[in-house]
């Protein structure tokens, strides 16, 4: 899950020129941006009177996504006239998905809409999936992290996304530790779990998946939550996402989209074992101890101290894009009040 999201960013300058354009050329998605449903996407039967709606997600079904897939369950969507289809992206992800108007909404991350948003693509973040910031440096106990300044000497698996040095030296100087003394890898294709037995000693991981799964595999690992080392990477991910187009044309489909959308997410928040059973059933390829395990540490954090679920604040927004736009991470500053809206959550 966190691999996907490296991965989009190391590539996400690649890719934002060619999403620029087909978000400017109109509705007309190419057929590369068709996305079939694939394994673990839950398909829909079109049904009389109901407005069929894609979301796109971000990586493979995980329980980040559970509100969705209980939304659907429950009958939320349906009740707010909607047939929605969860979909797995395209070749060209979900943001590019979104943004060219393939399809009206989908998985992103704050730090993707944000390199988005300053150059140009129309990605708008309507809700945050969860409050806080989940993800971090782990690593097998027995390498002895404790703190960044035990990073030195060590070797860093990642994807070459400039993002992932910048947040290492960010939380290093927290600790008056040298940068340079870490080795950077770049893991491939391997996995967490296959590349710290192999060749790497930490890496970056969003703990609600792979910390569990870790735990149930009875291997412990030490975390390092990037949050706790700067208010500035307390930041959205993941979030939901739409554009501006559909935001000013179809807002009622917003409003109804959001609406059952958060539904389903307060019911995971009230029943995360029934909310797993749904994912599990929905997605039979999920180890579904891992998707137990991951829901019942999730569930609470998906809102935490928030007013109600999805509520976003711009001083989060404007943290993370100042600390990105320090770093020259970003090629301009953040027109912040534009790249977020709580707008269309429902009114609690």
């Amino acid at each position: 899950m966190k691999r996907m999201k490296m991965l989009s960013l190391g590539l996400i300058s690649l890719w934002l020129m060619a999403l620029t354009l087909t978000a400017c050329a109109g509705n007309s998605p190419s057929a590369s941006q068709k996305s079939a449903p694939a394994a673990g996407t839950q398909a829909s039967t079109p049904s009389k009177g109901l407005k069929d709606v894609k979301v796109v997600l971000d990586w493979t079904p995980n329980t980040n996504h559970t509100g969705l897939y209980v939304a659907k369950d429950k009958g939320f969507y349906e009740k707010a006239g909607l047939n929605v289809q969860i979909v797995q992206p395209g070749s060209g992800g979900a943001d590019q998905m979104v943004a060219s108007n393939a399809a009206p909404f989908g998985i992103s991350y704050q730090e993707g809409v944000t390199q988005a948003r300053t150059q140009g693509v129309p990605l708008v973040s309507i809700a945050a999936v969860i409050q806080h910031n989940t993800s971090g440096f782990a690593a097998p106990v027995d390498r002895g992290i404790k703190s960044p300044k035990d990073f030195e000497g060590k070797k860093y698996g990642g994807w070459g996304s400039p993002v992932e040095e910048a947040v290492i030296k960010s939380i290093m100087d927290s600790d008056k530790a040298d940068v340079s003394k870490v080795k950077i890898l770049n893991m491939g294709n391997a996995d967490y779990f296959t590349a710290v037995k192999r060749d790497i000693d930490f890496a970056w991981i969003f703990y609600a998946w792979t910390g569990i799964e870790a735990k149930l595999r009875g291997e412990p690992l030490d975390m390092l939550y990037v949050k706790d080392y700067s208010k500035s990477l307390d930041y959205y991910t993941p979030v939901i996402v739409s554009n501006e187009q559909t935001i000013k044309n179809d807002p009622e489909l917003v409003k109804a989209f959001m609406n059952a959308t958060a539904q389903g997410y307060e019911y995971t928040i009230a029943h995360p074992e029934e909310a797993a059973d749904i994912l599990s059933k929905a997605v039979p390829e999920l180890d579904k101890k891992l998707v137990l395990a991951s829901q019942k540490w999730l569930s609470p954090r998906y809102q935490d101290d928030a007013a109600q679920w999805g509520v976003q604040k711009a001083e989060v927004w404007q943290n993370y894009s100042d600390w990105m736009y320090e770093r020259k991470l970003l090629s301009k500053p953040l027109e912040v009040d534009k790249a977020f809206t709580n707008d269309f959550l429902p009114k609690r």
